[in-house]
């Protein structure tokens, strides 16, 4: 019932054109108890959403509407499975679940288009990383933030194990295993030949890697388009670095078996990895906000940046994260209609402004409120 977010997914969710689009967002708990009061809450959403659709529509058309929600309600084996937030979306012949490594605000909004921004910031690749811990037994696959982190379910192409990348190629001494470095959760399998055979067993493991390598790049970094870090023993490093082909494999990684480390101390890791660079990025483009602005070709003006979103002029859009200005956005005009966020009709006007810049081609980034460059919840850089 999950769905993974992408790119892709989030343009899909662009493709619905039969309102009413059906939003609902909540922050969730991983462990018991506090994972106990969730389902409760999303029934309570989910009941707002009713409300809001009975306003314009039908019983019938509402109940159709909200079944998805209310099964989704009733799965006792997806609420023992959230993390730190969640995002469902509906519409006629569309149903999404995104369950998020971190919270998000509460928010229900039935609208005619769906809300996307709290998702989008999720996508943002400067902020966003995957973690790849590669030993020579098998593979996990991590995603996070600069405030969380969690485990992945790996794409079914990938090869989870040595046993499932090479399968009948696989030398006979890999059948022998032992652990070495630690106990538990810290202990490094060691696959040990028989009768001289370490030879084979380090180049099976350098045709473990090599296919781990291409099959993640295929089937995750590309979809994702994130950075990947790399965590394994320093040994590992250099093995799977000669052989990787994956342009988004940072050069700084992880010297340790992420197995040796919990959730928390793998996100801080990672997070010292990929700062510098993330917040260079966010640097960059408040710079060049502030450098196109003097020359007038930027704007944090909410009516101006409308009117030039509307014409195509926006080549970059950055959007102050937790901000929300309730309005409607005429998409050729560019005029706003001024509402209360309650109205069935109305979207938050950040979102509708992100959405239209991105179908025009260009670029937008939400960032946190203290690394804006203004303080009016947006600022635009224009093409010309």
């Amino acid at each position: 019932m999950q769905h993974s977010l992408t790119p892709q997914a989030l343009a899909e969710l662009k493709t619905v054109v039969s309102p009413p689009c059906l939003s609902l967002y909540q922050p969730t708990h991983r462990h018991h108890p506090d994972n106990q009061q969730d389902p409760l809450r999303f029934r309570q959403g989910v009941e707002a959403l009713a409300s809001s659709l009975r306003q314009q529509h039908s019983a019938e058309e509402t109940q159709a509407l909200i079944a998805p929600f209310q099964a989704l309600a009733a799965d006792a084996d997806f609420w023992h499975h959230t993390l730190d937030g969640l995002a469902v979306l509906g519409g006629a012949g569309l149903f999404r679940v995104f369950v998020l490594p971190r919270p998000v605000a509460e928010l229900t909004v039935v609208a005619d288009s769906f809300h996307t921004k709290p998702l989008r910031r999720f996508l943002q690749s400067a902020g966003r990383y995957q973690i790849l811990g590669v030993s020579r037994h098998r593979i996990r696959l991590f995603e996070g933030d600069r405030d969380a982190i969690a485990e992945m379910e790996l794409p079914p192409a990938v090869p989870r194990t040595i046993d499932e990348a090479l399968g009948a190629e696989l030398s006979e001494p890999h059948h022998t295993v032992s652990s070495h470095g630690g106990i538990g959760n810290a202990s490094s399998p060691m696959h040990h030949g028989q009768g001289g055979k370490k030879d084979e067993v380090d180049k099976d493991t350098e045709r473990f890697f090599r296919a781990v390598d291409r099959a993640v790049d295929e089937h995750c970094s590309k979809p994702s388009g994130l950075p990947l870090i790399l965590a394994a023993l320093p040994e590992h490093h250099h093995l799977f670095r000669k052989v990787s082909h994956n342009p988004l494999l940072l050069a700084t990684g992880i010297d340790v078996n992420p197995d040796a480390l919990n959730p928390e101390q793998l996100r801080e890791r990672a997070w010292q990895a990929v700062e510098p660079e993330v917040l260079a990025q966010q640097a960059r483009w408040a710079d060049a906000f502030g450098a196109a602005s003097a020359r007038g070709l930027g704007s944090d003006d909410l009516a101006d940046v409308a009117r030039a979103t509307a014409a195509g002029r926006v080549g970059t859009l950055l959007i102050e994260a937790e901000r929300q200005i309730a309005g409607r956005l005429d998409g050729v005009s560019g005029s706003i209609i001024s509402a209360d966020l309650e109205n069935p009709r109305i979207d938050d006007l950040l979102d509708d402004l992100g959405e239209l810049v991105e179908q025009m081609g260009g670029q937008v980034h939400v960032l946190p409120a203290d690394r804006m460059p203004s303080s009016s919840g947006l600022a635009a850089t224009y093409r010309h």
